[in-house]
């Protein structure tokens, strides 16, 4: 099974979880939130994170699918409904108390 199917809250304190998982839910509204709200939390550094790669993936993809003519506009909209699906897995996740990294673009991090 592949790493961000699986729900491994190893290392994340429970109680931090369950304290923070409305900012960590927010997250993916405003990345920056968890970081202001709760600097110490583990679990909402981890979806700012997650938040974060998830807008800078939408805004480049945005960028080099817009200047490819015709092809590349036929593909935002799909582009488009792959990071809203990302992002609503990711709410899901936070708000749900999960560790689980997003598809093809989670491994990566920004946020320490």
């Amino acid at each position: 099974m592949s790493k961000f199917l699986e729900n491994n809250n190893e290392g994340y304190d429970p109680e931090d979880i369950e304290k923070n998982k409305t900012m960590a839910g927010l997250s993916y509204i405003i990345f920056f939130l968890p970081l202001l709200a709760c600097p110490d939390s583990k679990y909402g550094k981890f979806h700012a994170n997650q938040a974060l790669l998830l807008l800078i993936a939408s805004v480049i993809g945005n960028i080099v699918l817009g200047f490819i003519p015709v092809i590349g506009w036929m593909l935002l909209p799909i582009y488009a409904v792959a990071i809203l699906i990302m992002g609503i897995m990711g709410l899901v996740n936070g708000f749900g108390g999960k560790v689980k990294q997003l598809p093809l673009i989670g491994k990566y991090t920004i946020i320490k």
